[in-house]
């Protein structure tokens, strides 16, 4: 069964990436007329466009890679609540809350989710210090030599600290009432979907010249406003896993003398 449900997924993803990635081209949002023509607003709904029309091919990949997976006895997670068996130990993404994202945390984590969890393991875990940076710096150089790479990941930083900053400042008092709760939410799904698209263009386009063309075409806005952020709202300080088991070894130490 999951490896049907999977298969089916991947057909939806191959016909989806072969009849929107053609219609709806990442170049378009570079195009001289496109930028001549189209107001802001618009540019940024057809880069959400542009962007999803992007992600079927990875749907795709991933999907294919877990079914088969799946297939050879792979990727069994136990049992939920439910009493249903759960093959997700090996997934790579998590399509629904990719899609419902509400936050550039949430995305990443649903996102290429075992490299992920080897980056966090080899280097967040283990950095001293600024580890979400050297974690995003870390990603890059393992995505490879492209300059579309970089600018993603050193994009990415600005943009996971500034929501973080304004997540931490701002979210509880929206938990007051379930109507302020719902506008929070599809706020922020907006803001993080609009992120995501400004941050990852460059991974598409791969190329240092049409991603500068690009970012001074919607004005570098993600990247003075995640500034701006940062240096009106308090930050808090990251509770770090190296520096919290150094505590707490030294605190068993001293109780134990």
């Amino acid at each position: 069964g999951a490896v049907m449900y999977k298969l089916c997924i991947t057909l939806v993803s191959l016909i989806l990436f072969l009849t929107l990635t053609k219609n709806f081209p990442m170049a378009y949002i570079i195009d001289n007329e496109f930028l001549d023509k189209t107001p802001f607003l618009s540019r940024l709904g057809y880069l959400y466009v542009v962007t999803q029309a992007a992600k079927p091919k990875y749907y795709f990949a991933w999907t294919l890679a877990d079914a088969v997976n799946n297939a050879a006895g792979y990727g069994f997670s136990g049992v939920d609540e439910r009493g249903t068996f759960r093959w997700d130990l090996l997934s790579n993404l998590n399509i629904w809350n990719i899609e419902t994202a509400t936050s550039f945390k949430m995305y990443i984590e649903n996102w290429n989710i075992q490299t992920a969890a080897w980056l966090k393991r080899v280097c967040y875990d283990r950095a001293p210090w600024y580890p979400t940076a050297l974690t995003f710096i870390l990603s890059a150089l393992w995505h490879g030599i492209y300059p579309g790479y970089y600018f993603t990941f050193l994009t990415g930083i600005l943009i996971t600290l500034a929501a973080r900053a304004i997540r931490n400042n701002c979210r509880h008092y929206f938990l007051s009432s379930v109507p302020l709760k719902i506008a929070y939410d599809v706020v922020t799904w907006a803001v993080t979907q609009l992120a995501v698209c400004y941050t990852v263009a460059p991974f598409v386009m791969l190329a240092v010249e049409p991603t500068i063309k690009f970012y001074k075409s919607v004005y570098f806005h993600m990247h003075i406003l995640s500034i701006l952020v940062l240096l009106l709202l308090p930050i808090r300080p990251q509770t770090h896993p190296v520096r919290r088991a150094q505590n707490q070894a030294m605190q068993n130490s001293i109780k134990s003398k």
